[in-house]
């Protein structure tokens, strides 16, 4: 990072939450498998640094110094569970040249309403907020969030029309990381019965569709048919955004035509909803503001409503295929986790019949040194008076131990190679 481009890092225009703490390190740009990545290093020195570890954190100035040195390419603030503050990181939907913004983008920085700041690459933004992380998964597509054990590059180089502070916001993080990353997991499918295809891996839909009419009727009937009725009619009333309504609508038409995208968006257009907005671009891919919504919600949605008649041939052709008998469904995953089990077991007393081996391989090996030293001569040191009286005196006592001691070790190897 040039002078030019740290001329933002300055206290006096960075958010007071961030500067009073010490929680500051210094990064390079490397490549690594190919691709260009920020290395952490400890402001000062240029060793690598650890989101992890405080002790290679700094305070914002020496962070800032050594950029300005020319020794590290930017600066970074280190989340902690510590710190309330919350990263939004949003990826690929500014263009760097124009400034122009994805819709997606810019919904969820006018709701977060809080210190903004275009990222190094200049391609996507930083939102930084207070508040305490939801539960679930922090990432989906280009959106990331981060509370703890991460550090966000910081620029300083602050949208207009933010706020210059870390405002908290914690209705609106919850609502955004519904919509956008959990994609509206917490809400159940409309039924599960035995018309319920469950989407597993790859994507499964029915293979016959609800007419229009009769779809809108089962909708409405069902057991949350109130809050489709609600969305349909173009209440909104339950979300804090008109995005998020449209999102929650396309959800259950997912689940309602088994992910037709065709007829999601002549049923949405039929609905209270509806919004100029639906047909305009807003994706640098050429996307509409529709088709995006349509194409999010499918991937949010792992169950369909599947019309067909469920009777055994039926279902076992939707299942198994033509040539195979209906079978019991859970029953592979059974004999699999039977399977797995019986292999732990049977790598377990693998393992103990081999140290049992092991320590009577030691225990033979210790008896045949005896049974050789036992073998072995009487020294020629040893005169023949002494050799006549050991004969006379001890000889015959030593001779049965040893007798005893050859046949019981004979009795051993004989048992072991039983």
């Amino acid at each position: 990072m040039t002078k030019k481009a740290t001329k933002f890092l300055i206290q006096e225009t960075l958010p007071t939450e961030l500067v009073e703490r010490d929680q500051w390190v210094c990064w390079r740009s490397e490549k690594r498998d190919g691709k260009q990545t920020k290395i952490p290093v400890v402001p000062g020195e240029g060793s690598f640094a650890s989101s992890t570890d405080p002790e290679t954190w700094s305070d914002f100035e020496t962070a800032r110094s050594f950029v300005e040195a020319n020794r590290a390419d930017g600066v970074g603030f280190v989340f902690t569970e510590e710190d309330p503050i919350v990263g939004v990181d949003l990826d690929d939907c500014r263009d760097a040249e124009t400034g122009d913004v994805d819709d997606d983008a810019q919904d969820i920085i006018d709701r977060l309403d809080s210190y903004t700041e275009v990222s190094p690459s200049g391609t996507g933004y930083h939102v930084l907020i207070k508040g305490d992380f939801p539960e679930g998964r922090n990432r989906r597509g280009q959106i990331e969030l981060y509370d703890t054990a991460r550090f966000f590059t910081v620029t300083g180089d602050r949208i207009d029309d933010t706020p210059g502070q870390v405002k908290r916001r914690q209705d609106a993080l919850e609502a955004i990381h519904r919509e956008y990353v959990q994609l509206h997991s917490e809400n159940k499918d409309p039924e599960r019965d035995e018309h319920t295809i469950v989407r597993n891996g790859a994507k499964t839909t029915p293979t016959a569709s609800l007419e229009d009419d009769e779809l809108l009727k089962k909708a409405k009937n069902a057991s949350n048919g109130p809050k489709f009725e609600r969305l349909w009619n173009g209440n909104t009333a339950d979300y804090d955004s008109n995005s998020e309504a449209d999102m929650a609508l396309c959800c259950l038409l997912a689940f309602w035509t088994g992910g037709d995208t065709t007829q999601m968006d002549t049923l949405f257009r039929q609905s209270g909803l509806l919004r100029a907005k639906w047909d305009e671009v807003h994706y640098a891919d050429g996307s509409t503001y529709g088709e995006k919504t349509i194409e999010r919600a499918i991937e949010a949605t792992s169950e369909y409503y599947d019309p067909s008649p469920r009777n055994e041939s039926t279902q076992s052709k939707l299942e198994t295929g033509p040539e195979t008998t209906d079978v019991d469904t859970d029953e592979p995953d059974r004999q699999n986790t039977y399977l797995l089990e019986k292999n732990q077991l049977l790598s377990t007393r693998v393992n103990e019949l081999e140290a049992t081996i092991e320590q009577k391989d030691e225990r033979i090996a210790e008896l045949e040194r005896q049974i050789e030293d036992l073998s072995v001569e009487p020294s020629a040191g040893s005169g023949e008076d002494n050799r006549e009286q050991g004969q006379r005196t001890g000889g015959t006592e030593d001779n049965s131990d040893n007798t005893s001691l050859l046949n019981r070790t004979r009795r051993l190897f004989s048992g072991n190679s039983e």
